[in-house]
């Protein structure tokens, strides 16, 4: 029996269309674009908050702000919940600031006719990424498809490890996640640079991101710097590389001095974390070692000759 789906995530709306559930999907989040069907489903969400213009530090400024004086960032379409009238829905406890929180959810679901079941993603590490596609394809009635998705991704990230591991020494890598303030990056992300045989000393693996003083980033000397700023993409990144490059002792880091600094596409990667994360770590083990995996090596240049990552 089919089962009526709303994922309000873009990471959950991957989930179900690698388990092959696209058609049973019926609403889905403001943020959510990948793969291109789910741009064909309602939006269940919405953001007032239009980020076009504003620099790293004023979005930083105005989501702080916005979850202080209210507690969330986003908006339920509740009339156009009612109509969908989902079975499921996928939703998450993470982080308030990517998507709409769970009690504000929990809330909303259990005043419905037929309350729906809530699957709540909430991963820190590629361990629970895997648990979440299992658990989906759980809830919906097919957990061989969870199984099959699972093993096929974990073949990927066995053949990363291993191709990995003949690396002549780790190379020190910095995943930043935010330019203005500078945050570190966290859960699965220090994890990715390990899996790609280097090393984050800044990074907190399976723990939440937090904010550093750019002082513990000139200590740390990174010979290569990743920019995988949430909920940016490419073009995005570049502006923040600019405000990054006018930083107190910029041109003195190593990643700086060699041409190491790559700009990728965190909205689409990093920052969701479901069946394209280990795209993330392919792109990671790319530009790590693009002598190992010249499949995954980067293959353009922006106009600063900052590398890019596709």
């Amino acid at each position: 029996m089919m089962k009526r789906i709303v994922s309000l995530l873009p990471a959950g709306t991957e989930i179900a269309a690698a388990l092959g559930l696209m058609e049973e999907v019926v609403g889905v989040s403001h943020e959510c674009d990948f793969p291109p069907a789910a741009n064909e489903r309602p939006r269940v969400t919405h953001c007032p908050f239009h980020r076009a213009g504003l620099t790293s530090k004023e979005v930083d400024y105005w989501v702080r702000t916005t979850l202080q004086e209210r507690g969330t960032l986003y908006t339920i379409d509740e009339p156009l919940l009612r109509r969908l009238q989902p079975d499921i829905i996928l939703t998450q406890q993470l982080c308030d600031v990517c998507a709409v929180g769970y009690g504000t959810v929990a809330r909303l679901a259990a005043t419905l006719p037929v309350p729906p079941r809530l699957v709540n993603l909430e991963p820190s590490s590629l361990a629970d990424i895997f648990n979440d596609i299992r658990r989906v394809a759980e809830a919906c009635a097919v957990p061989e498809r969870g199984s099959e998705v699972v093993r096929r991704l974990t073949a990927r990230v066995e053949s990363v490890r291993r191709r990995a591991a003949v690396a002549n020494r780790q190379r020190k890598c910095f995943l930043m996640e935010w330019v203005q303030p500078p945050f570190s990056s966290g859960h699965w992300g220090p994890e990715l640079i390990e899996l790609a045989g280097a090393y984050d000393s800044l990074g907190r693996k399976w723990q939440p991101s937090v904010g550093l003083a750019w002082e513990q980033i000139v200590e740390a000397q990174p010979e290569v710097i990743i920019l995988a700023l949430c909920g940016y993409d490419i073009e995005r990144a570049e502006k923040d590389y600019e405000v990054l490059r006018a930083f107190p002792d910029f041109a003195d880091l190593p990643a700086a001095r060699d041409n190491e600094i790559y700009l990728t596409d965190a909205s689409s990667y990093f920052a969701r974390p479901g069946p394209r994360i280990v795209d993330s770590l392919e792109i990671v083990a790319g530009i790590l070692h693009p002598d190992l995996f010249p499949e995954f090596a980067p293959t353009a240049t922006t106009s600063h000759k900052v590398r890019r990552a596709n």
